[in-house]
């Protein structure tokens, strides 16, 4: 097998292993870039190649990632992950793990731990690489690594919720709540979101967003339900779509370009949580991005209209 060969039947697992990381679908792309680079600059055969890319791609993403937490600490509202539509790594042995730690609130909880505390947990917890393999991609010593996995496991479980749905439940819900946004349906709305439901968007400032977290199930199905009754106006169309492993969907605008992402946390039969990412910069890797600022002035005449309509 040559060399690209090899690089390519591991791409999965290298971005996989780097999104978890970076929380970023570009980023994590440019950090396996970077590995091939090097990979193929490399004058030497590693005796295991898995092990010499996982380390050279985890290494290169801690860099990364101390370099964005400084611009993560200036941006604009609330940062959300980059939305990911598909993992490309499968593994059906961790086919749970691999599932959950992909969720915005997981990886929302991963922004709290160290680089080096979420690169060993990712490596270890999510893909059961061994400590030996940790120590090495992350250029500590086992016992290091122990301690470090340690203290993540037990960030990750403080800040997870007791109860999780599963995802029969979170998609029979997913669908009522479509159906009611799409009719309008306030009433029904309010009825599937938990008492303490809050709304949050990611625009960092480059889009229309909002002010403000909105919190509890009146405001929030009111809120919902009219700025997507007027969207829908304006030819405003969402699509049902897994994202980041939850239920969510995909908004376009007359032209079919991506407006944002919505993604769904489900938990004991409510929605808990929408969010929104509206950031455009986080969204080209979905393809085409909308106007957002030209979508909400549509919205805005078509307010005008209805107030001055006799």
């Amino acid at each position: 097998m040559s060399r690209t060969e090899e690089f390519q039947e591991l791409r999965p697992l290298l971005f996989s292993v780097a999104y978890r990381i970076l929380g970023s679908v570009s980023e994590a792309e440019d950090a396996v870039q970077e590995t091939w680079l090097r990979f193929e600059a490399s004058g030497t055969e590693p005796r295991s190649v898995k092990a010499f890319l996982s380390a050279t791609v985890t290494r290169i993403s801690i860099d990364v990632l101390r370099s964005a937490r400084v611009r993560r600490e200036a941006y604009v509202g609330p940062w959300f992950p980059e939305p990911l539509l598909d993992d490309p790594y499968e593994d059906p042995a961790r086919s749970a793990e691999l599932a959950d730690s992909v969720s915005m609130a997981a990886l929302l909880l991963l922004e709290r731990l160290s680089p080096l505390e979420r690169a060993v947990f990712v490596l270890r917890e999510v893909f059961d690489f061994g400590y030996p393999e940790v120590a090495s991609a992350v250029g500590r010593s086992e016992a290091a690594c122990r301690q470090l996995a340690a203290r993540a496991r037990q960030h990750m479980t403080e800040g997870r919720p007791r109860f999780e749905a599963d995802r029969k439940e979170r998609g029979e819900l997913a669908s009522r709540f479509f159906d009611a946004l799409r009719q309008g349906d306030v009433g029904e709305l309010q009825d599937l979101l938990a008492a303490d439901v809050s709304l949050v968007g990611d625009g960092g400032g480059k889009t229309p967003q909002l002010s403000r977290t909105v919190m509890g199930a009146e405001k929030v199905a009111r809120l919902v339900g009219s700025t997507f009754e007027m969207m829908a106006r304006v030819d405003v169309t969402w699509e049902p779509q897994e994202v980041n492993g939850a239920p969510g969907a995909i908004m376009r605008d007359a032209d079919g370009k991506v407006l944002n992402t919505m993604v769904l946390d489900v938990l004991d039969g409510r929605v808990q949580a929408i969010r929104l990412v509206n950031n455009p910069d986080k969204l080209a890797h979905l393809g085409p991005v909308a106007d957002a600022w030209a979508v909400h002035h549509d919205v805005q005449e078509a307010r005008r209209a209805d107030r001055n309509r006799p």
